[in-house]
């Protein structure tokens, strides 16, 4: 059993990470929680009496929370797949922390919206804060990405963590459920060598993947190119499905998501990408 967070406002966006999330886990026994968290401001309380809250079309949050669910059960093409609606008031960040601890939540699933007439990716403020500030895998899917198994699914890593049990169970079962090879890419300048812990994270990790599955991984350095430019350019090469990163690795995870200043983005892509906490 699953049990998968996918916060909503309605969006195309949203609905389109539910799809992408109803194929992901096809065949797998998975409770949805469709979460959508309005401002305090709506909260149904006027005095001693009790008004719906309304959204900015005017129509209560509760209505459109329960027609996104009817909707998505409707889309659901497995008995195993199971939906339960929550509304909710407050921070998004405080709620789904709550969420994920009372639910046992596994997976969190967000989509992204792209900047106007431009094909990229952008990570509005929220799904930046769910990914370095919650503890929880989460799943990020671009606008309009149609779901496709993942049988290539590239890791970009600077070695610099070490590589817990949980990390390494998650790229297992991905590789394996999905029949999958997996592409574990290092970005670094010509005269950059490892240091001695990153030897010995690599080695470790190499020594896993040759033990698990042999034939379904492969590693790659990258010379002389930004880690962002290299990395995009190696997805689209190799036609990557899918992205992982560690949360745990937070320089590098901002290093290729945000700018330093300001919360801008500066890693695109049109490929959804899981960020594991480990």
């Amino acid at each position: 059993m699953k049990n998968i967070l996918i916060p909503t406002d309605f969006s195309p966006n949203a609905w389109n990470a539910l799809k992408y999330a109803l194929g992901f886990f096809k065949g797998v026994h998975c409770n949805f929680y469709l979460l959508h968290v309005a401002p305090l401001s709506e909260y149904p309380v006027m005095g001693l009496s009790f008004t719906p809250s309304l959204g900015e079309t005017g129509i209560p949050s509760k209505d459109k929370l329960d027609a996104f669910t009817e909707r998505a059960k409707n889309k659901a093409e497995s008995e195993l797949h199971h939906f339960f609606p929550e509304l909710h008031y407050g921070l998004l960040i405080d709620v789904t922390r709550r969420l994920v601890k009372e639910k046992k939540i596994d997976l969190i699933v967000m989509g992204t919206k792209g900047a106007s007439g431009i094909k990229r990716l952008i990570i509005g403020s929220n799904t930046g804060d769910i990914i370095t500030k919650v503890q929880c895998n989460t799943l990020v899917v671009p606008e309009h990405v149609v779901y496709g198994r993942p049988r290539t699914i590239t890791f970009p890593t600077d070695y610099n963590i070490f590589y817990s049990h949980a990390i390494l169970e998650t790229l297992s079962e991905l590789v394996v459920a999905n029949k999958a090879h997996l592409k574990v890419l290092h970005v670094a300048g010509s005269t950059e060598n490892l240091s001695e812990d990153q030897q010995n994270n690599r080695a470790y990790l190499q020594d896993y993947l040759e033990e698990i599955f042999p034939k379904q991984h492969s590693f790659y350095l990258i010379d002389n190119r930004k880690i962002t430019q290299g990395i995009q350019e190696f997805i689209s090469e190799k036609q990557s499905d899918l992205t992982i990163m560690v949360a745990k690795n937070l320089n590098f995870l901002q290093q290729l998501l945000f700018d330093s200043t300001v919360e801008k983005v500066s890693f695109h892509t049109q490929v959804p990408f899981l960020v594991i906490h480990g």
